[in-house]
């Protein structure tokens, strides 16, 4: 069994072309000592390789490409196995596209091959040769520039950053983290995150709960986020509460309490917005589509949390079409470096995007991860690179400014 990986990376514009010449020929001794079989495929700004041989030396030799400062924004396509391998010869094989037409360079490296099934039976590595020799998803490269040129900085003097200094519960405490739009540098929302009495996480509150103990304590902690928003003085701020999906079904009237707890707070229904996560298992889901509909009637908007890392994510976009969906954070981790992930969100996006529906990146902690999503069509984000959440309090917002700029 061997290893396949392919990536794709933008050449760095200050290294001179003739380097490459050089560069093959050193990539060929160290495959060739490897056991790594590599196909090199170059257009003049992209590189585009695949790399076959023993897993352990195909994931060092491409480790060391990543940290290559002759390339950047490095994307892993594909990681994968395959039984033989495509291209018989060890080493580095160089395609200069600028040299072929276009229409005979695939079959060129076909030639190459060993595989005398080549594209007959849809051999993933080689279709993605095709896409990129004919450039079919070019419109989904983004350029993005290095990290360091951004700088993420705290306004601790916002009117807007402040502590409760008195507990609202004896029974839980919230965390609020602001949601932005960076570029706009605007709040969009703030997003009351359950925690202990003393700042611990929402599992640990939840811990020792049992059966319907657990919606009728989630329910009933929605009027502390409440009071705790009133305090603050978030006067006409959107924001956001979560509530495990099947405490909607499991609770009667909850809709009701809610609107109850929202006006006894001098709040209104149109600027709460109720999150529900995917990764508990809806088992009576027409109950729980009622009650969706129903706290939308009611003028709240609803969002799923965490959209991607759950049991329906796209059953629930087609039983009901929430206001906004939150990308799950495990998508989104170097989604930057990952083609699959770039994939998946893409598709996302486009979907939302046909039904109107917003979209919030969750989890946010590099800025790689945020120019990719920002290219991508993502405008509103949240995370620690922005703001970490603040137990009873407003945080100050790391707002991006160009190093350049400044």
């Amino acid at each position: 069994m061997l290893t396949t990986i392919i990536y794709r990376s933008h050449f760095r514009d200050h290294v001179p072309v003739h380097v490459l010449e050089d560069m093959v020929v050193a990539a060929n001794k160290k495959n060739s000592e490897a056991g790594v079989s590599g196909i090199l495929l170059f257009n003049g700004k992209l590189f585009f390789q695949l790399l076959e041989g023993p897993e352990e030396s195909v994931k060092a030799i491409y480790q060391a490409i990543c940290e290559d400062d002759r390339h950047r924004n490095v994307v892993e396509l594909l990681c994968d196995y395959s039984p033989a391998r495509r291209f018989g010869k060890v080493g580095m094989e160089l395609f200069d596209l600028r040299k072929y037409d276009r229409h005979q360079v695939l079959q060129n490296v076909l030639d190459k091959g060993t595989s005398r099934y080549q594209l007959t039976y849809n051999d993933r590595a080689l279709q993605f040769f095709r896409t990129f020799v004919e450039e079919s998803e070019k419109e989904n490269y983004f350029e993005i520039p290095p990290g360091e040129e951004w700088e993420f900085i705290a306004d601790a003097n916002d009117p807007s950053v402040r502590t409760l200094k008195q507990q609202y519960s004896e029974t839980c405490n919230f965390a609020f983290q602001p949601i932005v739009d960076p570029l706009a540098r605007e709040v969009v929302s703030l997003e009351a995150l359950i925690r202990t009495p003393t700042g611990g996480l929402s599992r640990d509150w939840f811990e020792g709960l049992v059966g319907d103990e657990v919606y009728d304590a989630d329910l009933k902690s929605k009027s502390v986020a409440f009071a705790m928003a009133r305090a603050l003085g978030i006067g006409e701020q959107s924001l956001s509460v979560n509530l495990l999906p099947m405490t909607l079904v499991k609770m009667p009237d909850a809709v009701g309490y809610l609107l109850q707890e929202i006006e006894a707070n001098g709040l209104v229904p149109e600027q709460i917005v109720v999150e529900f996560t995917e990764e508990e298992v809806i088992s009576r889901l027409d109950e729980f589509t009622g009650a969706v509909r129903a706290l939308k009637a009611a003028g709240i908007g609803v969002a799923i949390d965490h959209f991607g890392g759950g049991f329906a994510g796209l059953l629930l976009l087609a039983q009901f079409q929430p206001d906004r969906i939150k990308i799950n954070r495990d998508l989104i981790r170097d989604v930057h470096k990952s083609g699959p992930r770039q994939a998946i969100l893409l598709a996302i996006i486009k979907c939302c995007t046909t039904l109107e529906i917003l979209i919030s990146a969750v989890g946010v902690e590099k800025p790689e991860e945020w120019m990719w999503l920002e290219s991508a069509g993502v405008s509103q984000f949240q995370g620690h690179l922005f703001a970490k959440p603040e137990l009873a309090g407003i945080p100050p917002v790391a707002w991006p400014e160009r190093i350049e700029d400044r």
